[in-house]
């Protein structure tokens, strides 16, 4: 890419010059031959009228200063005076490359001067009259310079460009493919498996400044994701392990008559109960990842959505000893655009959450803040940490604050926040007033709302 484009600039140059020079010389060419034709019109009337200005006396002293004079211009000029009737006939030879059709007789004998330029041969006739009476031109021709000095001089400065413009060229090429070479090798690495490689940054504020940052943004996209995944397979095989070890070792001890069927039963049906609802939700998640889901959007009341769903959490938290409060008002007060059985999901996953973290209160509620409606639910555990609060609805992501109890998956507040993204809402996670932590739900009004 810097041979192409260093040639491209050198060519561009080239251009540049040529159209430059060959204009210089096109208008050198013209100033010349009309400069030429102005000097030879000048010279031409003024010797012209030296010849009229000698006196037309038929002596001989009039006569010899008449050839003197038609010799010294004849000396001085090397042109020709030439001859013709009133009829426009001419009676001398007439200079080389001048023909009796450019000398315009009828003008000459009108006391006009004939100029013009033949090639490179520009000549100018004035008119006079010999002593006799006999009407005559005084032809003055002279070489148009045609500028070849100046074309050598545009050849050597062209020639001096060119090569400064190379130079120039090539230099400048490497610095704008300096950052291109560097993306090609850190996206080479990149495809390779090394997500920790970076394009260096200059600190610019241009084009390929902005590709580098958003080469290294990807990367550490990719850095991210590999990370996260990589902690989701072991989260996911911990999952998985630990209930089939149980499984596996009740299952054993039954074989071996050494445990008690209905204490064994019990253990087995809760571990696959687990299992049950992790592979649920390990299928849930690949359907939103993959889009295979479809969505009933319409105006939803969320109150309602809110209490049932609620209520159904309401004997979990009494063995778990925790009070599930709801704070929302009255019913078709607070309306939003969405599914409601994918919101009622929405809310029971994060009540599940809730009861993970717990102390001994929840609470639930609903509330219309600057053109949204927000649904948040809160406990009193021990609240999130500032570096964890980005994190919180990652999959499998291990926060700093332990559960007090495994009520769901791990995989809850992943879907929350696949099923929000879906129905055009936001999620995010903050402090709760009273301690503990808050998730919330920011979704669209429905258009019942918007009219009211």
């Amino acid at each position: 890419m810097t041979r192409r484009l260093t040639i491209t600039m050198v060519a561009v140059v080239a251009g540049a010059l040529i159209v430059a020079g060959l204009g210089s010389l096109l208008l050198i060419r013209a100033q010349s031959r009309r400069d030429t034709v102005a000097d030879l019109q000048k010279q031409a009337q003024g010797i012209a009228q030296l010849v009229d200005d000698i006196p037309a006396r038929n002596t001989t002293a009039a006569a010899v200063l008449r050839q003197r004079v038609f010799q010294r211009i004849l000396k001085l000029t090397d042109q020709d005076v030439i001859r013709y009737t009133p009829a426009g006939r001419p009676l001398d030879p007439l200079p080389h490359g001048v023909s009796a059709s450019d000398l315009d007789f009828a003008k000459l004998q009108q006391g006009q001067t004939v100029s013009g330029v033949n090639g490179a041969l520009a000549f100018a006739a004035a008119p006079g009259n010999t002593a006799r009476g006999v009407p005559f031109a005084l032809v003055l021709t002279r070489n148009v310079r045609s500028g070849g000095g100046a074309a050598l001089w545009l050849l050597v400065a062209g020639g001096a460009a060119l090569l400064v413009a190379g130079a120039v060229a090539a230099n400048l090429g490497r610095r704008l493919t300096k950052p291109l070479r560097d993306a090609e090798e850190a996206t080479r690495r990149i495809a390779t498996g090394d997500l920790a490689a970076r394009v260096p940054t200059n600190g610019a504020d241009d084009e390929l400044a902005a590709l580098s940052r958003s080469i290294n943004a990807m990367a550490a996209s990719l850095e991210r994701s590999k990370g996260l995944e990589r902690q989701f397979l072991l989260s996911v095989s911990h999952d998985l392990r630990t209930p089939l070890t149980s499984i596996r070792g009740y299952a054993e001890a039954l074989a071996e008559h050494k445990a008690k069927p209905a204490q064994a039963a019990t253990v087995i049906l809760s571990e696959a109960r687990r299992l049950e609802r992790l592979v649920g939700d390990l299928l849930e998640l690949a359907k939103l990842d993959a889009r295979r889901f479809s969505l009933d959007m319409r105006a939803t009341d969320v109150c309602e959505v809110i209490n049932e769903t609620a209520e159904g959490f309401r004997p979990a938290a009494e063995t778990a000893g925790v009070s599930l409060a709801v704070e929302a008002p009255a019913r078709a007060t607070l309306v939003v655009d969405a599914d409601p059985d994918r919101l009622a999901q929405v809310v029971a996953n994060l009540v599940e959450n809730a009861l993970d973290f717990a102390s001994g209160r929840i609470a639930v509620g609903a509330v219309r803040v600057q053109g949204a409606v927000e649904v948040w639910v809160d406990d009193d555990g021990p609240g999130i940490d500032a570096d964890d609060i980005s994190h919180v609805f990652d999959r499998f992501y291990s926060a700093s604050r332990t559960p007090r109890r495994q009520v769901g998956s791990g995989l809850g507040l992943a879907i929350v926040h696949e099923l929000v993204d879906a129905m055009g809402g936001a999620v995010r996670a903050e402090s709760s007033p009273e301690g503990g932590a808050r998730l919330v739900v920011a979704l669209r009004p429905g258009a019942e709302a918007n009219a009211a």
